[in-house]
């Protein structure tokens, strides 16, 4: 008798009706993936002794710069075809790239602190450590909904979809998200590798995504895959996690000390360095 093997079961939550709204169970953990996010942004640039109050500023202006930026990368190079209605573009509650909406959400605060001529620099790690975690909250919105299944396969992980168990891209990446999460914060905790966090997030983020895409399903096997490039082989997040990889190494390479570092190193002699 051949084994029975047991999976995640797949289950489909029921949307919350708030009187004429309607709230799914996606949206509830993006918000709170958000709120997670913003809360621990401004608690780390506190224990830093940084003025928080940059960030509470930009946090409306990231996020919806990212839905804005998120939904165009989901209609331009995941799900082209849906241009052949003009309108759709314009509908920006109607499908979401969490990669893209990363890159409207960096973008517009790279804008804020450059028009407010505030130095990022010192808020990065604070940065490093929130990201991840709010993520991860916002991650377990796509498992629920079970958005980004994978190829069919008999990992112990897998999710019994209805037409066999499959690999649930959602799952996985909250999993590697709050690892992600709990590294950085033990490093911040004890003052490693300050200043290079936002490094470490995006280099084990970029390694472990671009292999999880190579887990989604394709054409011919889901009902709405992904789009795909150079053969039909590489996602549109495939090649984000190259450049988060390149980020990573140039964020971690080691750099020679400033004149200026070593001269704050050197015992004071009384007389003026030259």
């Amino acid at each position: 008798m051949t084994p029975v093997l047991a999976f995640i079961p797949y289950f489909e939550p029921k949307s919350f009706s708030l009187g004429p709204f309607t709230l799914s169970i996606f949206g509830l953990f993006a918000a709170a993936g958000v709120y997670l996010a913003a809360r621990l942004l401004a608690r780390e640039a506190e224990r830093r002794k940084l003025d928080s109050r940059p960030l509470l500023d930009v946090a409306l202006w990231a996020v919806l710069a990212g839905v804005v930026v998120g939904h165009l990368v989901h209609v331009l190079f995941y799900h082209p075809e849906e241009l052949s209605s003009p309108a759709r573009i314009f509908q920006f509650w109607e499908g979401l790239s969490s990669f893209g909406g990363l890159i409207g959400g960096v973008l517009a605060t790279l804008l804020f602190f450059r028009i407010r001529k505030i130095p990022i620099q010192p808020y990065a790690d604070s940065y490093a450590i929130a990201v991840p975690a709010g993520w991860a909250v916002a991650r377990i919105g796509c498992f629920m909904v079970h958005d980004h299944p994978g190829i069919h396969t008999t990992f112990p992980l897998a999710v019994a979809f209805p037409d066999g168990p499959r690999h649930d891209l959602g799952l996985y990446d909250a999993i590697l998200l709050f690892a992600i999460a709990g590294l950085v914060y033990f490093l911040a905790n004890r003052k490693l590798l300050q200043g290079k966090l936002l490094g470490v997030v995006a280099g084990i983020y970029g390694v472990f995504r671009f292999y999880f895409d190579t887990l989604r399903g394709r054409a011919g096997d889901v009902a709405y895959p992904d789009g795909r490039f150079i053969g039909d082989r590489f996602t549109p997040a495939q090649f984000l996690c190259v450049a988060l990889i390149a980020f990573a190494i140039w964020r971690l390479w080691p750099r020679p000390a400033s004149a200026g570092a070593q001269q704050a190193t050197e015992p004071a002699t009384g007389r003026r360095a030259r």
